[in-house]
């Protein structure tokens, strides 16, 4: 048996459909076909109980003491002529004694019961029965008990018999085999039939599965991830929900792949400038040991600084591609934890006032809890923090609020044009006013990552009265972590 699945599951799901669809009608034929056959069978053997019975009843008793005068051991010959109303008929003393009524073309083989129905007459009571004749026919048999009177009148004698009449089942049962051999082939037909059907069903069924497999093997082997899988627009069943999957996922990854390649190019053109002015500050250092003729001590100094800026830099710019080419962190959620905001707030605000001694940093923080990764968060403050440091003025103000769950850094400074705005969250896009800064124009970047996976929001808007807003609102988390007082 387990061979015998295997080997089924082995097949092409055509195959496999065609034999489920066939087995299945199959099924289904034969049980109507057997039902069907023992409905005509009951309803012919009704018919012919029914013909037993009234033959009985037309029987008098002035017949049956006739019948009895008349009785002989053998059947007579009728010399062709046809029966009264039954074919077989004869009388049954209890101890098995069977007399055969002239007119009866043969007798009918006596049986135990018939012989109880003789000892134990009831006239009510009536045995049918199938049973075969003395010519080896097989006959309908309806067994009754009668009570005959023979003998002159004063000197009756009262005699128990069991009065067996049979009609022969020829034309029944030449009825039924027809009735069966006509049903085997109207299954076997049908079966044949739902066969074909189920293979072209599957067959058409399949079609767009044998398109989304050739569409798969053709980006196996091809890498193409622009090919798409036509799909009706009214079309809801499996298959086409299928399709419509694998066209999106295909989407993605051909979306994501020109991320990648997008973000390779870019990392490449911002690695280029500080990796040239590293080669050529150390050339120059490198010739001025080579030739003998070192270096004024104030240049010297400038070019180890400059090194140091661009190390710095360089140093920078790697660890923004290790953020950004993090997995997303719902992928890995025990990542994530409840975090008290106020207090990352307060932490990034102390390293931004290193970072912009000059400038004057208010803030107001109220306790807020978020559910975030607690160093990824920190992280996108400090660039929003030191975003407003670099563009403010010397003895600016920054102004830092956090309350409801809506942190906002609002600098003095130039100010991000209107057609610049919808670029600041790109990746290493930098404003043509401040490509002299130092940055890699990935910080924003790294802050629209961290609050979108955190379920938040962040914007930047112009400011009234000049300089920029920066907003980022987060969800709540249902309740502060334990340990936070």
């Amino acid at each position: 048996m387990t061979r015998v699945v295997r080997r089924f599951r082995s097949l092409p799901i055509r195959a496999r459909l065609s034999l489920l669809v066939a087995a299945a009608v199959a099924f289904a034929v034969a049980a109507v076909s057997v039902t069907c056959w023992f409905i005509v069978r009951g309803k012919l053997y009704d018919e012919v109980d029914d013909d037993l019975r009234s033959s009985v009843i037309a029987l008098q008793q002035s017949d049956f003491e006739q019948i009895t005068g008349n009785c002989v051991r053998e059947p007579a010959d009728t010399g062709g002529i046809a029966p009264r109303s039954t074919q077989y008929a004869q009388l049954v003393r209890s101890d098995g004694t069977v007399c055969v009524l002239p007119y009866s073309a043969a007798a009918v083989n006596v049986t135990g019961g018939d012989k109880e129905v003789a000892a134990r007459p009831d006239p009510n009571a009536g045995v049918i029965r199938d049973g075969t004749g003395s010519d080896g026919e097989r006959v309908r048999v309806l067994t009754t008990a009668v009570t005959v009177k023979t003998g002159p009148l004063g000197r009756a004698v009262v005699q128990d018999y069991a009065f067996v009449v049979a009609l022969p089942l020829d034309n029944t049962r030449s009825t039924l085999n027809e009735l069966a051999l006509l049903l085997l082939l109207v299954s076997g037909i049908g079966v044949l039939g739902a066969s074909a059907a189920g293979l072209a069903v599957a067959r058409a069924g399949l079609r767009p599965v044998d398109k989304l497999t050739e569409a798969v093997e053709h980006v196996a082997r091809t890498e193409d991830l622009h090919v798409r899988i036509p799909v009706e627009d009214d079309a809801e069943d499996e298959v086409a929900r299928l399709s419509r999957s694998f066209n999106s996922m295909t989407s993605a990854l051909a979306s994501s792949r020109d991320l990648q390649q997008q973000l390779i190019a870019d990392a490449g053109h911002e690695l280029r400038t500080p990796l040239t002015s590293l080669r050529t500050n150390i050339e120059l250092l490198d010739r001025s040991e080579e030739t003998g003729r070192p270096l004024p001590p104030a240049d010297r100094r400038a070019l180890l600084a400059s090194v140091k800026a661009q190390m710095t830099e360089l140093a920078a710019l790697i660890g923004d591609l290790q953020e950004l080419s993090r997995p997303d962190p719902g992928q890995h959620a025990g990542r994530t934890e409840i975090v008290a905001w106020q207090d990352v707030v307060e932490s990034a605000l102390r390293r931004a006032r290193l970072r912009g001694p000059e400038l004057t940093i208010t803030a107001d923080v109220r306790p807020w809890y978020v559910r975030a990764e607690p160093s990824a968060l920190e992280r996108a403050v400090v660039n929003i923090l030191d975003n407003a440091v670099k563009f403010s003025p010397a003895g600016g103000t920054v102004d830092v609020r956090l309350a409801d769950g809506v942190l906002t850094v609002r600098d003095h400074g130039p100010g991000i044009p209107a057609d610049e705005l919808p670029h600041v969250f790109d990746r290493f896009w930098r404003s043509p006013s401040a490509r002299a800064l130092p940055g890699s124009g990935l910080g924003l970047s790294i802050v629209a990552r961290t609050v979108q996976q955190a379920g938040g929001e962040v914007r930047l808007t112009p400011a009234e009265g000049g300089g920029t807003t920066a907003t980022i609102r987060l969800p709540g988390a249902p309740t502060p972590p334990p340990d936070v007082p």
